[in-house]
């Protein structure tokens, strides 16, 4: 609505986890080399973890995006899924065409063996990508960890990044799980952005989107915008997004504290009283 109003070739806060956005903080290229050292190293398991709205899922279209040939790979975000519902999903996800009608566990693990074989001897590697790993039951994550036993005497078949909310580190902790964590070698757990990487990024999806075009933010509003997101992607792009919405409204290419406030505002006080550290709700209740 406003991107040619600012001459901008698209709106550059869109939610969605589009990779050509993805803003490499450092720790955002740590955790993505992680990924591509688990996959080549063949470590089996790899686990991204971070709170809501941090980019696990952005990272991690990006992966897939960059990688050849040589990996075959499935992607699995419905988590909401049984142990059999699962192997269902992974054996659809790799294109694996399954004759027989009775479709039992062991016959979806020995497609799935004889898939992996396949693809060993052709050179290539497997990987399995699991989004919102921290809503999988306790029987499915067992029986992800027993997918990691499908390997040659001496190389894994097939490599598993379980991508979720710090909560999934904690379920693992559980001793009914303890064999899988240990088989976990390789974590990363992401963080907010700092004050400096937040303006960094802003700047970051402006020009993606060819701009910044008219738009000038101030240093005050970057500040502002730190303070209120408490440096989480998500909602930098809903604050930011609201705060080029009013501009345009208001027929100005300055965003500054003042829109700043007005998008919070617009957004809902209470969702920041909601998601906010306690300090920084009684800053907010100061200066509404």
């Amino acid at each position: 609505m406003y991107a040619a109003y600012f001459g901008l070739k698209e709106n550059p806060f869109n939610l969605l986890p589009e990779p050509r956005y993805l803003f490499l903080s450092e720790q955002h290229r740590d955790a993505l080399n992680c990924l591509i050292y688990g996959i080549k190293e063949k470590k089996g398991f790899v686990l991204i973890s971070g709170g809501i709205g941090l980019g696990k899922t952005t990272i991690c279209r990006s992966l897939l995006g960059s990688l050849d040939d040589s990996v075959e790979t499935a992607l699995i975000f419905n988590t909401a899924v049984s142990d059999i519902e699962l192997l269902e999903t992974v054996v659809k996800e790799y294109g694996i065409t399954i004759k027989n009608k009775s479709k039992t566990k062991k016959i979806y693990i020995d497609a799935l063996n004889n898939f992996l074989l396949g693809n060993y001897a052709a050179g290539k590697n497997a990987v399995l990508l699991i989004d919102e790993a921290q809503n999988l039951s306790h029987g499915v994550l067992e029986q992800i960890r027993m997918l990691s036993n499908l390997e040659t005497e001496t190389e894994k078949l097939i490599q598993i990044i379980l991508i979720g909310q710090p909560e999934l580190a904690n379920t693992l902790m559980l001793p009914a799980l303890r064999q899988l964590n240990e088989r976990i070698t390789v974590r990363y757990d992401l963080k907010p952005l700092s004050l400096l990487e937040v303006r960094e990024y802003i700047q970051h999806r402006l020009i993606v989107a060819q701009g910044p075009g008219s738009l000038k933010f101030t240093k005050g509003a970057f500040n502002l915008i730190y303070k209120f997101s408490e440096g989480i992607p998500r909602r930098i792009n809903a604050l930011s997004d609201r705060a080029l919405l009013i501009a345009y409204t208001k027929n100005t290419s300055k965003i500054d504290r003042k829109i700043v406030k007005l998008a919070v505002h617009d957004i809902g006080v209470n969702y920041f009283q909601k998601t906010m550290n306690g300090w920084r709700k009684m800053w907010l209740r100061l200066t509404a």
